[in-house]
């Protein structure tokens, strides 16, 4: 009985996506005559999808077989580590302008294990990103370097940057109450850490008062870590994105807001982030494109957006365990962290 019945749900589905299709073609018809409807429409539906990660803005271009100028691509593959790192450089603003991203450096760490309680795999996760960190870091020894938790403690997906700075080695206090001597070596950076929380919470904008505190601190380096939003579910709480471009709040779910980066503040920003949600449309999107594939890419994109509800764009979705995960993610960064800011 239950065979007939999914038999008939999926006979009824693919009967209905045919009539849509249908009623797609009949619209296009007759919207054909009105040369402004495609500006119109191309205003509504461009940006729709959010992603804060440099690799999928380039798998678009690839999708679409065009190569972008200005951007330089170096993939790796660990395979003992099951990792795999790609680094996007984009060195021109050509390459800035095609990706809309700022010119310089985005790795990205993508672990499909990421979102498992694995101990021993999430330490080797946290000595591969220490290692990136490192590069981006200056060259310098004793530096003061502020590490900034971005994001709603109180909302769970967005709880990754507090969660970070709770398991934080802060050491400043530390270092101006007993000298680098006191903590028994001979180097040690100088590491403060802020949750500046949300403007909702303030009052303020976080740049506001990270300006405040750069300019009591006078830091050497900052870290920004937040969470992000993905284009694919698939990298959902799988993928660490470093970048010495710094980072722009809320940017992901369509909230922007004033950006942390160098220029900005006066000092190197290396923001760090990892998805922990997607927007439903992206959902939505990849389901029926799975059942439209016979279709031309142009006109399986037209129909697409001629058929999923605007609201479903402002929607956000997160897995279900993403409270233990988050956590989990946390302690990973805030150690591979750790490990970049100890000393040799």
């Amino acid at each position: 009985m239950s065979s007939v019945i999914d038999m008939q749900g999926i006979f009824f589905v693919r009967e209905l996506f045919m009539f849509s299709f249908y009623i797609h073609k009949i619209r296009k018809n007759a919207k054909n005559n009105d040369k402004n409807y495609g500006k119109e429409r191309k205003g509504m539906t461009a940006g729709r999808i959010h992603t804060d990660l440099a690799l999928e803005a380039k798998e678009k271009y690839e999708e679409e077989n065009v190569e972008i100028r200005g951007v330089v691509i170096e993939e790796d593959y660990n395979e003992e580590k099951d990792i795999s790192i790609t680094c996007v450089k984009i060195q021109s603003e050509n390459g800035a302008k095609s990706m809309g991203r700022p010119q310089g450096i985005y790795i990205t760490l993508e672990a499909p294990n990421l979102s498992v309680p694995d101990e021993a795999y999430h330490r080797e996760i946290s000595r591969e990103l220490s290692g990136h960190i490192k590069k981006l870091m200056p060259d310098k020894e004793d530096m003061t370097i502020l590490v900034v938790g971005l994001g709603n403690r109180d909302v769970t997906p967005d709880a990754l940057g507090p969660d970070v700075i709770a398991n934080l080695c802060i050491t400043r206090h530390v270092i101006q109450e007993y000298g680098v001597h006191g903590m028994g070596e001979m180097h040690r950076h100088r590491i403060s850490g802020i949750v500046p929380g949300v403007m909702a919470q303030t009052g303020m904008e976080t740049l506001e008062i990270i300006k405040g505190v750069v300019q009591e601190i006078h830091p050497d380096v900052i870290f920004a870590v937040d969470a992000l939003a993905a284009r694919s579910v698939r990298r959902l709480n799988r993928t660490i994105q470093i970048t010495d471009t710094g980072i722009i709040p809320g940017s992901g779910v369509g909230n922007h807001r004033n950006g942390l980066t160098e220029e900005t503040l006066g000092v190197k920003v290396i923001g760090i982030g990892v998805p922990t949600v997607v927007d439903a449309a992206t959902i939505v999107q990849d389901s029926m494109a799975n059942l439209l594939d016979t279709l031309e890419e142009s006109e399986k994109k037209e129909f697409l957006e001629e058929m999923i509800a605007p609201a479903l764009y402002s929607m956000f979705v997160t897995p279900k365990d993403v409270d233990e995960t988050v956590k989990r993610l946390s302690f990973t960064i805030s150690e591979g962290l750790n490990m970049a800011f100890a000393s040799e």
